[in-house]
Order: structure tokens, then C-alpha cells, then sequence
């Protein structure tokens, strides 16, 4: 059952409304000071201007205060895993990059400049990003694919003084986590007993795994092409192989079938389907969340007879996991803490924050609140300044 493009009002988007938004990009400069008159160009400019660049000369602190520098992200890509369109390059994915700019300076008030670059080459990006660090204040990758985005975070945070995150991965998993603590709520279980699995051992899936670890849930089973994640395979990767000795603590072989059997959470972060003859075996009152787009894992429809609670990546149904609950806030705060990190306690933080959002509301089909609630980024903000500052 495929499913169409649709706006909020559920109408069916055409082409013509998708690349008529898009036409000239989503993005544009604008002023902050006056250039009216001759006094206005020289303050912006020359003469005056070498002011500023002397003092950040003697002072680089200056430059903090005195440029958009440390307010600023840089959003990157190599276009190796855009959206669920696979590796189509640099050019393709800059209006992803350019549309995550624009959900940074609505959501976050900050300013993000999109960056992609045309080389696959972890040595080359990092060098890029360290001889450009005095243009930014923060790195938010995006839609690179995985396993090159474990190694290439990891060498960027250590390489970089300031806030770096792989959207894909850990936005995606503060709000699965954020969702998870309210279904559990909802369906009056205890979240550290659950049962989970999950579909898709790439960036997303194994970044919900670490903060579902993190969280305390100790019962984590991980699914890829080839089945459960087990570490008598000979054919994983050395991050699997890592993920293998900290999950599937039941030593299950083989599929969805022998995974799902008493399962309580199933998620799903990869382009694969998942059997509905093997969600019959989860437990009752169970609840998934099928997040791929734009096709889920099972369809919501088929989810529902099979679960008590059932989200997607969707704006069309209920329930929808979006990054944008996350990242402009985590960002946000992460920046107005001066942190040089984004550690696990900030994400499980702005988890919580998220989750608290949905307050007293919570129901089978509002676990999670909209992405377009104002509340949440101010209030993931706050948690995360709280988390830095408590280290």
C-alpha cells in the first residue's frame, strides 16, 4: 500500500506546489544593521568595520559577540543518504540542507547556512569543516550514510571545539525516546521492562538503541537485512559487532518471527517491511512506531489491528516522530550554554522535555506533540542549558 504526498489538510500535494515552493531555494540573507546612507556603508563596512576585525584580532572572544559566528550552524552533507533516496550526491541534497536551515531559524532562532560538499572522503570533509571552523559556532550533519557517519562525527567532535550532532541519528532518537516515555504512559507500563526491536542497523537505528540503553531499557533486540544482530554472526561490522554484545540479551536467531514473539515496542528506521503475520506475535497492548518515509515499514492501517499505539514519520497520521522536535532546540541550547559538546544526558533531557510537552493530553493517538508547537524548542532549550550546566 503506497502512500502520497499530502499537506496538514490531508489534500494531495501536486508538483506544481512542491516545486513552485522551492523555486530561487527557501533561503535569503537579511540585514540586522541599517545601510540607508554613506555613515551606514562605513559602519558596515570600510572604514569602520577595521575596528572590529582589529579588536577580534587582539581578543578572539570578540569575534563571539561581534559576529554571527557563534550563533550560526553549519548544515552538512555529502548526499551519500538523503531522506530515503540513497546516495544521489552533493547538488541533491542541498534542498534538504536549505529546508533544514529554515526549520532551524523557525524553530531554534538561529542561523544556519547549508554546506555540501563533493567528496565522500572523511579525511577531506573533516579538513574542510576544521579550515572553515571561524565561519560557525556549530556542525549539524545530515544525509550521510552510514557507517562513514559514526567515524565522521566522532572525528569532528574531536577535532572542533563546539556542538557538533548527526541529525539522522541522534535527532531521531531523542524523539523516539520522547514518544516511547509517553506510550508507556499511556498503555500503564514500565518503559525499562519493554521488550523492543528495532528494524534497521544504520545511523538511526543504532542511535536509538544507545539512548534506549541509556534510558535504562535493557531488553534492545536489533534487526538488519540479513536478521537479528547476534554476535555469533560472522558478517558484521565492527559497529554491529559493538551493538551485538550489548543487545539481544536472549541470544535470539533468525528474523522479524522469532524477534516480535512476546515483543512489546517494535520501530522501525530502516526501507524494509516487516511481515503483519509477525506482529501478531507482540504482546497486547503493544505499540509501534514505523518510521520510515515515505513509505513505513507496515502500513498505519494494518499497524493499528495489531497495536495499541502506532506512530510514523508522518505528518498525515497521528503520532508523527519528526526531527524538528529535537534539533532546533538541542542546538539552541546547547549554544546558549556554551557547551562545547552535546553529551547523552542533554539528549535524554530534551527527550524529556519533549515528552513533558504532551502533558496532560496523552492519548493512544497523541503521545508526542506537534511539530509545529511552539512550546517545545524553548523547552527542550531549557533542558539542555539545565543538563550542560549540571555536568
Amino acid at each position: 500500500m503506497t502512500l502520497s504526498p499530502t499537506h496538514a489538510a490531508g489534500t494531495p500535494l501536486t508538483d506544481d506546489d512542491i516545486f513552485r515552493a522551492h523555486l530561487g531555494g527557501k533561503l535569503e540573507i537579511a540585514l540586522t544593521a541599517p545601510l540607508e546612507d554613506k555613515r551606514d556603508l562605513s559602519i558596515a563596512y570600510t572604514p569602520v568595520v577595521a575596528q572590529v576585525s582589529r579588536a577580534i584580532h587582539t581578543d578572539p572572544a570578540v569575534a563571539d559577540t561581534h559576529t554571527w559566528a557563534s550563533r550560526l550552524v553549519a548544515v552538512v552533507s555529502d548526499g551519500t543518504a538523503v531522506l530515503g533516496l540513497g546516495d544521489i550526491g552533493a547538488s541533491a541534497a542541498l534542498p534538504v540542507m536549505e529546508g533544514k536551515a529554515a526549520l532551524f531559524k523557525k524553530f531554534g532562532d538561529l542561523n544556519a547556512i547549508p554546506l555540501v560538499i563533493e567528496t565522500t572522503d572523511i579525511d577531506e570533509i573533516v579538513r574542510t569543516l576544521v579550515q572553515l571552523r571561524s565561519s560557525f559556532g556549530a556542525v549539524n550533519l545530515e544525509d550521510i550514510a552510514a557507517p562513514r557517519c559514526f567515524e565522521l562525527e566522532t572525528r569532528l567532535i574531536d577535532a572542533l571545539d563546539m556542538p557538533v550532532m548527526h541529525d539522522d541519528q541522534h535527532g531521531t532518537a531523542v524523539v523516539v525516546l520522547a514518544a516511547l516515555t509517553n506510550a508507556a504512559t499511556v498503555v500503564d507500563k514500565d518503559m525499562t521492562t519493554f521488550r523492543v526491536v528495532i528494524s534497521g542497523a544504520g545511523a538511526a537505528g543504532i542511535a536509538v538503541t544507545e539512548i534506549l540503553l541509556n534510558a535504562g531499557i535493557a531488553d534492545v533486540t536489533l534487526i538488519d537485512s540479513r536478521g537479528i544482530v547476534d554476535s555469533r554472526r560472522d558478517d558484521l561490522t565492527t559497529i554491529k559487532a559493538a551493538y551485538a554484545a550489548r543487545t539481544n540479551p536472549r541470544s535470539l536467531t533468525g528474523g522479524y518471527i522469532q524477534a516480535l514473539q512476546g515483543a512489546d515496542v517494535f520501530i522501525g528506521v530502516s526501507s524494509g517491511t516487516v511481515p503483519p503475520e509477525a506482529l501478531t506475535a507482540m504482546t497486547d497492548d503493544a505499540i509501534i512506531f514505523a518510521l520510515s518515509n515515505p513509505d513505513p515499514e507496515v502500513h498505519p492501517q494494518v499497524a493499528a489491528t495489531f497495536a495499541t499505539i502506532v506512530a510514523t514519520g508522518r505528518s498525515d497520521f497521528p503520532n508523527q516522530i519528526n526531527n524538528v522536535l529535537a534539533f532546533p532546540g538541542i542546538f539552541r541550547g546547547a549554544l546558549d550554554a556554551g557547551a562545547t559538546r552535546i553529551t547523552a544526558d542533554m539528549k535524554i533531557a530534551a527527550a524529556n522535555a519533549i515528552a513533558a510537552v504532551a502533558g496532560a493530553d496523552l492519548a493512544h493517538d497523541y503521545i508526542i506533540p506537534s511539530p509545529l508547537d511552539d512550546r517545545v524548542a524553548p523547552a527542550v532549550a531549557a533542558a539542555v542549558i539545565t543538563a550542560a550546566r549540571n555536568r
